[in-house]
């Protein structure tokens, strides 16, 4: 009687253990280069695998081009450790929150990361690719304010990815665009990102994921790369949908000849290319001045560049055109769409803007928009020094953010076959910090992920809207629609209705959302264009 008790209680232990879910996925996991051993995450049900390599170090010959593919590798790799994180400067003390203490920076840091709820590779679960922001010169996918647990216990496989910051993923100049077999240079972080989705196309799979199911998501410059993506040829096939969170680039942009210019300016000053033969007076060779670029040290070129934020480039390959002009002529990869912004934007990335009194904000206004001033005056007055800044938070928004959101989902839905969900952030992180950073950039990763590692008072209300956003995420994700019976209706956006959903201590939809200011900035880029035309045929004559 007591051996059967026994062996009753085990089998109920062994049936709890079952119905809690032990590791997801059967270790070893086998990838293209090798085999792949990883961890629990803090719950059985999710595995995770840090630290996997989806292209070769680019260092040496490697650095200024398009990726390679990993080297293969014997035996098993234990992928339990996040990897170098890109060379970068860190965040001023002021925007420390955005980032915690960094790993080793390394060149050699093109590596992602996966959480997987799978159970086995049959089951084919929506993926969701991060990519992280920082202005294109800072961030790290292994930042805890990324960790993919709380999606993946949603019903995804979520994977973060590292790539080529600043001067490393962004350097232009007319060698490397010589040398590149496609007369293009300057866009190495985004043949990263292109390349970390082909590994996924490949790889995914054996993780349980469902590589025809597949959303790129990311916030600032990582939304300014989701934009770039969906605009690119090279991407085209590689998602099935896209999330951008406070990031688009539909003003204009940048051309190779300007980037390359640039490139040879910094060539010159901050890294010089090698001196002329004194006997034979010839220029350097375009191999000499690669060479000795490729030769300096990683910390050298770093200060030599000295930039907080760059841009992508139309540079002839990855955009054959500006990302406008792309969308326009309906050229873009055509995939459902979730955008949005924050109500607070320039608080933490302006905040030079809390020192601003009437006259300075006037004297601003009429020197960058000239004519246009008084109109946009009319939409952000300055009666008072306090209505001054609380103007230049708003115009900030509105044009740096608010705009290209907008026009992304406009020219979505316009041009294309597809969906648009338009968003917007407006709760406000308690704690002491609340009133006067309110809902800043940024602040809505805490709730897409459900981390909550930044150091506010989180309330029940925070939880709440974290556990209703990160629904959405994964609807999205699984199906191109982000509602279920049991959340507020999003619908989907319509200019006519210009509706937008509300993240807020309420979530709520709402109509002609800073519509006055948008307008305003719809006709300021678009006499830019027309302005821009006519000297194009003027310089033609």
């Amino acid at each position: 009687m007591r051996t059967r008790s026994v062996v009753v209680l085990l089998a109920v232990a062994v049936l709890a253990l079952t119905s809690s879910g032990v590791a997801a996925i059967t270790d070893p996991v086998r990838v293209e280069q090798g085999l792949l051993a990883g961890t629990s995450g803090s719950s059985a049900d999710v595995r995770v695998y840090r630290g996997i390599p989806f292209a070769a170090p680019p260092v040496g010959d490697l650095r200024w081009k398009a990726p390679e593919p990993a080297a293969k590798w014997q035996g098993v790799r234990q992928a339990s450790e996040f990897s170098n994180a890109c060379w970068q400067t860190p965040y001023p003390a002021a925007a420390a929150i955005y980032q915690a203490k960094l790993p080793p920076l390394s060149e050699d840091c093109l590596y992602l990361n996966i959480w997987t709820p799978a159970k086995s590779a049959k089951d084919r679960l929506p993926v969701m690719v991060w990519i992280h922001g920082g202005g294109f010169t800072r961030g790290f996918a292994g930042t805890r304010s990324y960790d993919g647990e709380a999606l993946a216990r949603k019903g995804a496989v979520m994977v973060t990815i590292n790539y080529r910051l600043g001067i490393f993923g962004f350097f232009a100049h007319p060698a490397l665009s010589a040398e590149s077999g496609h007369h293009a240079s300057g866009s190495y972080a985004l043949l990263d990102q292109i390349a970390a989705l082909q590994w996924v196309q490949k790889n995914i799979a054996a993780f349980g994921g469902d590589p025809t199911r597949v959303t790129i998501f990311g916030e600032s410059a990582g939304s300014w790369a989701v934009n770039v993506l969906m605009a690119s040829p090279l991407a085209k096939g590689l998602f099935q949908r896209a999330i951008g969170e406070s990031g688009g680039s539909f003003s204009p942009m940048k051309t190779l000849a300007e980037a390359e210019k640039e490139g040879e300016k910094l060539a010159a000053s901050g890294a010089p290319a090698p001196t002329a033969d004194a006997k034979t007076e010839d220029k350097p060779s375009a191999q000499a001045i690669l060479k000795t670029l490729r030769g300096k040290p990683a910390e050298e070129l770093l200060k030599a560049s000295d930039a907080e934020t760059v841009r992508a480039i139309v540079d002839g390959w990855v955009l054959p055109q500006d990302i406008a002009t792309i969308f326009a002529q309906g050229k873009q990869n055509d995939v459902p769409l979730i955008v949005g912004y924050n109500a607070d934007e320039g608080t933490t990335l302006a905040p030079q803007g809390a020192r601003l009194n009437a006259a300075m904000f006037t004297a601003g206004v009429y020197q960058r928009y000239g004519a246009q001033a008084d109109s946009l005056l009319k939409i952000y007055p300055a009666a008072s020094d306090e209505q001054a800044v609380s103007s230049f938070y708003s115009a900030y928004r509105d044009q740096a953010f608010g705009w290209e959101m907008r026009t992304w989902a406009r020219m979505t839905t316009k041009t294309g076959h597809q969906p648009a969900y338009l968003y917007d952030f407006s709760r406000r992180p308690p704690g002491p910090q609340s009133t006067r950073l309110r809902a800043f950039h940024a602040s809505e990763i805490a709730y897409v992920f459900g981390t909550f590692v930044w150091p506010f008072p989180w309330e029940d209300t925070d939880k709440k809207l974290s556990d209703a956003m990160t629904s959405y995420w994964v609807n999205f994700a699984a199906s191109g629609n982000p509602n279920d019976g049991s959340l507020t209706k999003w619908p989907v956006y319509d200019a006519k209705d210009d509706q937008a959903l509300e993240f807020g201590d309420q979530i709520a939809v709402h109509s002609e959302l800073n519509k006055a200011g948008l307008d305003f900035f719809d006709s300021y880029y678009q006499s830019l264009a027309e302005a821009k035309k006519a000297g194009a045929a003027a310089t033609a004559k």
